[in-house]
């Protein structure tokens, strides 16, 4: 009997391995994390400061520490007056003398010192109590859109405008009185609100306007959010 051809077919494992040696970047530094601010409390009325004088009292800010941080900056708004201050410490507490009978607003900053990277909490606001008050005006309103120097595109010749009004006991805010125009004393363009947005306000494309909120509380105090600005396109 005859055989057949035997064929042997060869299969071959290559193993190809990558020779030398890989350079690894350096790790990254992780970047901060934002605090969370515990004193003075969102909306309170702060009545645990220490009484320096009749005008002035110091109040304990206090937050929780933040990971991959190595020092905070503290950021202090008066409402009344629009004036900021900054304080950087290394603890998660800090003691300042403010106006007593005044709204402020503050937030914390995580730095860290392996990278520019920040990292901004939420912003609280509380009123720093005086003597003889009974009632506290509400918080100057803040101003959502247009915002300040912002450019709009009007919709059938109109833009719409909106804000956020708050106080210490938010029930006790009744409306809003609206100065609106195309110049920097603008005049009252509506009063007493009751809504915190106000929609079809008549534009012209390529004018600048300027409006204001003021806040005003069953009691009759009131308060100003501040002239702000923006263009039509």
């Amino acid at each position: 009997m005859k055989s057949g051809p035997i064929i042997i077919t060869f299969i071959a494992f290559v193993l190809v391995s990558c020779g030398g040696k890989k350079n690894n970047p350096a790790p990254t530094p992780a970047d901060p994390v934002k605090a969370i601010l515990t004193a003075p409390a969102q909306n309170e009325v702060c009545t645990t400061g220490t009484v320096v004088s009749t005008t002035q009292s110091s109040i304990i800010f206090t937050w929780t520490a933040s990971d991959n941080t190595s020092g905070y900056e503290l950021n202090l708004k008066n409402l009344l007056t629009s004036a900021t201050t900054t304080q950087a410490t290394s603890d998660t507490k800090l003691t300042l003398t403010l106006a007593r009978n005044t709204p402020y607003s503050w937030y914390i900053v995580s730095k860290s010192n392996k990278t520019t990277t920040t990292a901004q909490s939420d912003t609280w606001k509380f009123y720093n109590s005086g003597p003889g008050v009974v009632t506290y005006a509400p918080y100057p309103a803040e101003i959502n859109s247009p915002s300040f120097g912002q450019s709009v595109s009007a919709v059938a010749g109109a833009v719409s405008l909106a804000w956020t009004g708050s106080a210490v006991d938010k029930s006790t805010i009744v409306n809003y009185d609206i100065y609106f125009g195309a110049n920097a004393t603008p005049p009252l363009f509506k009063s007493k609100i009751t809504d915190s947005f106000l929609n079809g306000v008549t534009v012209i494309s390529g004018a600048t306007y300027y409006w204001k909120v003021i806040t005003r509380d069953i009691s009759g105090n009131t308060s100003d959010s501040g002239l702000y600005q923006f263009r039509v396109q």
